[in-house]
């Protein structure tokens, strides 16, 4: 990610860095598209600005429009063992704004000993961890919300007025409740499918008795770990074991499961064979962005609701860092123009980027003027602009300039022994005159 503001990619840098974004976004977005939305929210803790982080059922939007929402209700719960019972503690913060342009943050703490509802309001400071926290906010002069807001792409066909985004599975849950019942049945019909005999009861039983002498006419003769067994006098067609055991149906169970799968791969927006085998087979990254997918559309779906968030989130925290007041020294960490602000999200992903074929034709607009030195840089090193030119500038400095005379008379066009040669035809084509 890049800012065209030096002083606001170090304070972001920074902030990255110490509340481990890049790892802590990769987990919350499972969350955020399994449930279908999420947020960030940047707030001041001492002299520092921290990240916390929301997930769907905490998110509550109070205003909204078509692109974006701009108020919301945070909910924060608490959980604390008082008197040999739970007490569940919720911290209600809400962000909106006044009619005069400034921003209100207002902070309410509740308590229930129940999980089902909200409870009473009670003090903030009933939780140390809430004890300095202001009732009230209220902020001048920011242009967006100290929040950043994600929803997964699509809109919300279950609830059509929600800015919520829906789940995953929201519009295939029949399809994996499916899958789920052709899972069972199939583990059970392995379970039924075990081996299973039937052998006469003459070989389970022991024998009678001979007349008061206590001994057995024989042993039971039926073992499991046994496979060989002595022949015993009787009816020799009742004395066979009988193999009772069922052939398991896993064609059968297989075509259904990937008839299942193949249609779930179609309700979340995922190309064919993703989760089943194909005819085709195993595709490629490059195959998979050259035929346009299905998951490469999606991708790049959800890879615009990624970039609008971090878009959002540099701007709260710039916004934030602005807020003198709000720091324990009363010095803001940046100041500057937001609106001028440019940022830059590099989605640098080698599954779907052919990094050598990029680096190949990028080598080739460099050779054809059509693109800058800097810019290759940027793109196939990772530098940004002032160090890639900077590369540039040293790479032009160690690298010395052939003599002019030699490079010019190599094709004739003047100096060196082009022109001695061509002195001397003159020469001659005179005299011959």
């Amino acid at each position: 990610m890049q800012i065209n503001n030096k002083a606001a990619q170090d304070l972001f840098d920074q902030i990255a860095h110490d509340e481990e974004f890049y790892t802590t976004l990769e987990e919350y977005l499972e969350k955020w598209i399994a449930f279908g939305s999420g947020a960030i929210r940047p707030y001041v803790d001492g002299n520092k600005i921290k990240l916390a982080w929301v997930v769907a059922d905490q998110f509550y939007p109070l205003q909204s429009n078509t692109s974006e929402v701009n108020e919301a209700c945070i909910a924060s719960k608490t959980v604390r063992s008082e008197n040999n019972k739970q007490a569940y503690y919720t911290l209600l913060e809400f962000h909106q704004w006044l009619n005069n342009g400034d921003y209100q943050i207002t902070n309410e703490l509740y308590r229930s000993e129940s999980a089902d509802n909200v409870g009473d309001q009670v003090p903030l400071d009933m939780l140390d961890e809430y004890a300095g926290l202001e009732p009230q906010v209220t902020l001048s002069g920011l242009k967006e919300p100290l929040f950043t807001f994600f929803k997964t792409p699509g809109a919300n066909n279950q609830t059509l007025e929600s800015p919520l985004g829906l789940g995953l599975i929201d519009n295939s849950k029949n399809v994996v409740d499916a899958i789920n019942r052709t899972h069972d049945q199939f583990v059970w019909e392995i379970k039924m499918g075990k081996r299973r005999v039937a052998v006469p009861a003459e070989m389970l039983r022991s024998g009678g008795q001979f007349a008061g002498n206590g001994e057995q006419t024989h042993p039971p003769m039926f073992d499991t770990e046994q496979n060989v067994y002595e022949a015993m006098y009787g009816d020799p067609n009742s004395l066979k074991i009988t193999d009772l055991t069922t052939n398991i149906r896993n064609d059968q169970f297989e075509k259904s499961m990937e008839f299942f799968v193949s249609e779930f791969e179609n309700e979340v927006g995922l190309s064919q064979g993703t989760f089943t085998a194909t005819p085709e087979g195993l595709k490629t990254a490059t195959e998979v962005v050259s035929n346009n997918s299905m998951t490469y559309q999606t991708r790049s779906s959800y890879l615009t609701q990624v970039d609008k968030t971090i878009r959002g989130l540099v701007k709260s925290i710039l916004e934030l860092a602005q807020a003198s007041n709000l720091f324990e020294d009363g010095r803001p960490l940046w100041s500057g123009d937001i609106d001028s602000i440019d940022i830059t999200v590099d989605f640098n992903d080698g599954v779907y980027v052919d990094k050598e074929a990029q680096f190949t034709k990028d080598l080739q607009m460099v050779e054809s003027k059509m693109m800058p030195k800097y810019l290759f840089i940027e793109r196939n090193l990772g530098y940004d602009e002032d160090k890639a030119k900077a590369l540039i500038e040293e790479v032009e400095a160690e690298t010395p300039e052939p003599p002019v005379n030699q490079e010019v008379g190599a094709f004739g066009f003047g100096g060196g022994a082009g022109d001695g040669e061509e002195d001397t035809d003159t020469d001659d084509d005179q005299e011959t005159s």
